[in-house]
């Protein structure tokens, strides 16, 4: 609960304020596919996201008890990122979503380009 809300109200109300966003998924199954990853890699694996947003979902996934961080007192000093448990099984609650995602992506852009073009036509 990162983002300091109340009560849930349902199963879904707590599932999505853990794992929403633009972010938290693609960070999920990238140290899924990656298994335990420095920040830098994690970064790589992510596409598009900053450094000051890794930075914040990754504090908050942590805070959810989704993501383990661990800390080597070294020079420089070593950070890496895993899934815990928690972590684990909210990625396996997501693939069928991801599914659902490739099975339905070509309509769905399909759509978009649908509604961004009938906006122009409209001059909006």
């Amino acid at each position: 609960m990162a983002k300091g809300k109340g009560p849930y109200h349902c199963g879904l109300d707590a599932a999505v304020d853990v794992v929403g966003g633009k972010w938290k998924p693609l960070i999920l199954w990238a140290l899924h596919a990656g298994g335990t990853l420095r920040f830098g890699e994690l970064r790589r694996h992510v596409p598009g996201v900053s450094e000051k947003m890794l930075i914040q979902q990754l504090r908050e996934m942590e805070t959810d008890g989704i993501v383990h961080r661990e800390v080597y007192r070294e020079v420089p000093p070593k950070v890496e990122y895993s899934l815990t448990d928690l972590g684990q099984s909210l990625n396996q609650a997501l693939g069928p979503l991801g599914l659902w995602g490739d099975e339905h992506m070509e309509r769905l852009v399909a759509n978009q380009e649908a509604k961004a073009a009938a906006a122009v036509a409209r001059g909006a």
